[in-house]
């Protein structure tokens, strides 16, 4: 196996992130990771997904290379290419060759905006091979031991043109994230944006009846991301009903009556 040239502690994250369980997902991961088994993680946008691989990074000591994938990315993007240098070329590493190389947990975040022939590069590293092909270098790569892939996308945006093949998805663990219960997503609001109790039970009482507009007018409701957007901005002074149409409503919506039903929402707790 080739060593790379990457020090793997600029990848180490030094702090640990804020992140409340709300299940048993931390002890199964843990399993998962022990067991070097790839892992899934499926939910609605800030939901906490990237949050919860960050912290489990942290709490496993292991570098974490994330990957925010899009439909422009290639295959050469991930593994690596030879570029142009004073001295002629030069291969420099993707991102997800250089996790396989000094066993870092690879997240490939939203992988389902990836085209389809992107995301087949990744099959050699999750199965037995654990090896991934560097067909224009001429090399194979063995992934190192304490290397692990961890990929994220959201089923609500699913159709058959941006999902997962079955040959790909059949090669991952996979744990369910949801928006937490509200006693916990209070707990959130309240730790990640420095608002009073009072005022995030008001924020999470807001995101609950948006959510059920979800499929009726909204493509997804409003996120724990956004609620901590929003407290952030009222924590800094910014009028509670301003804060909540600049986090929740506008970027969820251009539909003037969807917006008005969100703003009638938001009158109700924040008058």
């Amino acid at each position: 196996m080739s060593k790379s040239a990457v020090d793997p502690k600029q990848y180490i994250i030094k702090q640990e992130p804020y992140y409340e369980s709300v299940s048993d997902e931390i002890e199964l991961y843990e399993a998962a990771y022990n067991a070097r088994m790839p892992m899934m993680l499926k939910g609605p946008t800030g939901c906490g997904k990237s949050r919860f691989v960050e912290y489990m990074a942290y709490k496993l000591g292991r570098p974490l290379i994330t990957v925010a994938c899009n439909e422009d990315m290639t295959a050469s993007d991930l593994v690596g290419r030879f570029l142009l240098d004073a001295d002629g070329t030069k291969w420099q590493d993707g991102p997800l060759t250089t996790a396989a190389r000094i066993g870092a947990i690879c997240y490939l975040d939203e992988v389902v905006e990836a085209r389809q022939d992107t995301t087949v590069v990744i099959h050699p590293l999750t199965d037995h091979r654990r090896s991934l092909p560097l067909d224009k270098k001429g090399e194979l790569v063995e992934a190192h031991a304490d290397f692990q892939l961890v990929i994220s996308y959201n089923p609500g945006y699913q159709s058959m043109m941006k999902d997962l093949k079955q040959s790909t998805k059949q090669r991952f663990g996979a744990l369910d994230f949801d928006y937490p219960e509200e006693s916990i997503e209070i707990l959130i609001v309240v730790k990640e944006s420095g608002v009073d109790k009072a005022t995030a039970e008001k924020l999470v009482k807001i995101s609950h009846r948006a959510r059920n507009l979800k499929g009726h007018g909204l493509d997804e409701g409003i996120s724990t991301r956004l609620l901590v957007y929003a407290g952030q901005l009222i924590s800094k002074g910014v009028k509670p009903q301003s804060a909540c149409k600049m986090t929740m409503v506008t970027p969820l919506t251009d539909d003037p009556d969807m917006r008005d039903t969100l703003n009638a929402a938001v009158q109700t707790f924040f008058e």
